[in-house]
């Protein structure tokens, strides 16, 4: 296998996107739940109240094709 390239993160030493977000997060286990709850809410609402209303014009979900019969 070449160096730094693997199907697992944890088997060369990395643990991936979620780990570097938790050793950057300040205080102690408590403190990093809490402030990982406040930015998954943060994105929820970021989504819900921005993203999903920008892109529901562009999606087909009203373009049906049953006829009345």
């Amino acid at each position: 296998m070449t160096y730094g390239v693997s199907l697992v993160p944890w088997c060369d030493g990395r643990d991936g996107m979620y780990g570097w977000i938790w050793r950057h997060l300040p205080g102690n286990a408590l403190v990093k739940a809490l402030i990982s709850i406040v930015l998954v809410l943060a994105v929820v609402y970021a989504l819900f109240q921005y993203v999903f209303p920008w892109a529901e014009p562009l999606l087909p979900f009203n373009d049906v094709t049953v006829d009345n019969q």
